[in-house]
């Protein structure tokens, strides 16, 4: 089914509650309607809105906005340690954890209560306390606009890194994801080691699925607020990768800083929300726009803002980061 809406207000479709028009959303069932949306709307441009949780809109969208939102599971292959899924891109990423717990599934818990669409986790590779979507995703289903025709991409040729992927990459602009294939382990495989998982974790009774994600969703909903009541996109700023001889330098006069190793040789990832902090920042507020009282990493929209002041907001946020470490932050929410 395709359901069309012009001049529509996407407030309510953007995490930011910010008020901006797009000229053209289509909602869409089925990756086979897409080649007749393109062919209807020839010459448009376009771009893909899931959940609006990861989007800042700075001015009116001209083009058509895509949104998928069929929400169906498919299991496809049940081993004795393994289960293979096919989930559609409009189902809810929370829930599709919540499914995957039910059932014993190991993989994913650890991404917990992170807001978004399924179809939006391999674009952004998203990550939370050790984990990110790339371990668990298998293939990725998509329509080649270009092309005009269905692909899938296996998970070796995603370009998964920190927040990355080839769909942020090569990919940006041409294609629209459809589906997302999963693998997930019946064994049990906890990951523990990062922030206050492993007590929250042993304060619940051990290391049972249940108990992580139980975990994971207290400590989430303890620092991060929700978008229904104040306008905010997670996470606003990357957490920084630097050289080992910068994190060196900041240590011998911070050794509290958290840091972190990464799979780069001789690269250090250091904690954004750490560092504004300590550069005066959490809390601050002007206008409508402020860094949140309990997570420094996330700009919050007070009510009224526009997507304007919140960006030139986050830009004298990094300032003042760049100003007292030395380090730049930059930007993870997509900003139009």
């Amino acid at each position: 089914m395709i359901r069309e809406f012009k001049q529509i207000n996407l407030a309510d479709r953007n995490s930011f509650h910010v008020e901006q028009e797009a000229a053209l959303l289509v909602e869409f069932d089925q990756a086979e309607e897409l080649p007749a949306i393109f062919a209807r709307h020839r010459g448009m441009p376009w771009m893909v809105l899931s959940g609006g949780n990861n989007i800042l809109f700075t001015q009116d969208y001209a083009g058509m906005l895509l949104t998928p939102v069929s929400e169906h599971i498919e299991v496809l292959d049940e081993g004795a340690e393994e289960v293979r899924l096919r989930v559609d891109a409009g189902l809810e990423w929370d829930d599709l954890v919540a499914w995957a717990v039910a059932r014993d599934l190991w993989g994913i818990e650890n991404l917990s209560l992170i807001p978004g669409k399924v179809g939006a986790a391999p674009v952004q590779n998203i990550g939370a306390y050790g984990v990110e979507a790339g371990d668990a995703i298998e293939r990725v289903c998509y329509y080649d606009v270009e092309a005009e025709a269905q692909r899938v991409l296996e998970r070796a040729q995603c370009g998964f890194g920190y927040r990355e992927s080839i769909f942020k990459q090569a990919l940006k602009g041409r294609v629209v994801i459809t589906a997302v294939e999963f693998r997930l382990s019946r064994r049990p495989m906890p990951r523990l080691g990062y922030g206050d998982v492993e007590r929250e974790v042993a304060a619940r009774g051990g290391a049972t699925l249940g108990n992580i994600r139980e975990a994971i969703c207290a400590i989430r909903r303890s620092k991060l607020p929700d978008t229904a009541v104040l306008g905010n996109a997670g996470s606003f700023f990357k957490n920084p990768v630097v050289e080992r001889a910068v994190a060196d330098r900041l240590l011998a006069e911070w050794p509290e800083m958290p840091h972190y190793p990464t799979a780069e040789a001789g690269r250090v990832k250091l904690a954004a929300g750490w560092l504004i902090d300590r550069a005066g920042w959490k809390g601050m507020r002007r206008g409508a726009v402020g860094v949140h009282e309990r997570q420094a990493l996330v700009l919050v929209n007070h009510g009224g803002a526009t997507g304007g002041e919140v960006l030139a907001f986050a830009h004298e946020v990094a300032a003042a980061v760049k100003a007292r470490f030395g380090v730049e932050i930059t930007p993870e929410v997509n900003v139009i």
